[in-house]
């Protein structure tokens, strides 16, 4: 059927006040299951979510352990993103058009075990690779072999650890737990304008100090705006009452493992929002890169290289699962919901980052860069 986009657009810029699920699947009739919708979502903001990345380098592991004349301007574009995200999802919040119901993020038992654990491994393996997994994926559509290869083993080691032979490790660790007082800064809302205040600060301290340009922060703040726009879609404007689907937003460790055993048996499950996702991260890379000039062949320079590239990737899949998340699903979609679990993961993550940059600047020559 055609569709009128001026009157869906309106719908959902100005009708947000609709505050009942299914919000556009109550209006229109799309033609399309909704995990096909799910599919195509996150193809679109996947797209975008590649672009943003490839030319702002988006990475939080340059921010805490890369090169020192780099670290303030990589964080401070990410801090933008997470500034913007923070912003978004409050407002949207206050319009009804998100709705995470009970979503982990918001539960009051907090995992301190797996969170911190978690944190301090996926920190480690980031530094190990010299990238976050979404810094990776990006990287291996630009011809980085030696992303590739990490992103190989992070995704069978998350999935190993979601339903396979490391199950039983995250259960284990997973089962110590704390009551805490509250499960998220947007259920007060001077805990969330303290929360905003504080990323904001730090990234515009950052920012002037650095200059990282304006269109770096700009798309810093793209990648923000598309963890919102996941969470919207997926939790609200098409959520789907008689076929309800994971809430889903920006993230790689779930999406990474979801389309490793998509591509294995892909006849027997259905492709949904986190096989889009990374579809459209890699196909938005690919082209950025190709439009820019950067796509070169990479791979490894010695064994000893290649052993270590793999153990940071494992390290952040077995990390990624039991922090519940990795630097974008925990760290920008999940701070993005004021969650105290998802602050204390990056909290982690940013640690273990800060500890093995510093061990390993003491022992390592000039690495080649990812």
């Amino acid at each position: 059927m055609a569709f009128d986009f001026w009157r869906l657009g309106t719908h959902v810029l100005f009708g947000l006040t609709f505050r009942g699920r299914a919000m556009l699947l109550e209006l229109y009739d799309f033609g399309l299951e909704t995990r096909t919708l799910h599919l195509v979502v996150g193809l679109v903001l996947g797209l975008v979510f590649g672009i943003a990345a490839q030319i702002s380098r988006f990475c939080l592991r340059r921010a805490v352990a890369g090169d020192v004349d780099e670290r303030g301007s990589a964080g401070a574009v990410w801090l933008t993103g997470l500034a913007t995200a923070i912003l978004g999802f409050a407002a949207a919040s206050a319009f009804g058009v998100v709705d995470l119901g009970d979503h982990r993020f918001l539960s009051t038992e907090l995992p301190i075990a797996a969170l911190v654990l978690g944190g301090l491994a996926f920190g480690i393996g980031m530094v190990l690779t010299r990238g976050c997994v979404s810094r990776l994926t990006v990287l291996s559509a630009t011809g980085n072999l030696r992303a590739a290869v990490v992103l190989l083993a992070f995704a069978v080691t998350a999935h190993a650890a979601l339903k396979g032979v490391l199950a039983p490790v995250r259960t284990t660790i997973g089962s110590v737990t704390i009551d805490a007082p509250f499960a998220a800064f947007l259920a007060s809302p001077t805990g969330l304008v303290a929360l905003l205040l504080a990323v904001s600060a730090a990234a515009a301290y950052l920012a002037l100090r650095t200059s990282p340009g304006a269109l770096n922060l700009a798309l810093g703040a793209v990648v923000g705006l598309v963890a919102i726009g996941g969470w919207m879609a997926t939790s609200v404007l098409f959520f789907d009452e008689f076929e309800p689907l994971t809430v889903q937003t920006a993230a790689f460790t779930l999406p990474w493992s979801d389309t490793l055993f998509w591509v294995i048996a892909s006849t027997a499950i259905p492709a949904g929002f986190g096989v889009g996702f990374i579809g459209g991260v890699l196909t938005g890379s690919f082209l950025s890169a190709a439009s820019r000039g950067e796509l070169r062949l990479q791979t490894f320079e010695s064994g000893p290289q290649t052993l270590r590239y793999v153990a940071g990737g494992a390290l952040m899949g077995l990390g990624g699962v039991l922090a519940g998340g990795c630097t974008i699903g925990a760290g920008i979609s999940g701070v993005a919901t004021g969650s105290l679990a998802a602050l204390i993961a990056l909290a982690a993550i940013a640690a273990g980052g800060w500890i093995a940059g510093g061990a390993l600047s003491v022992t390592r020559p000039a690495a080649t860069t990812a």
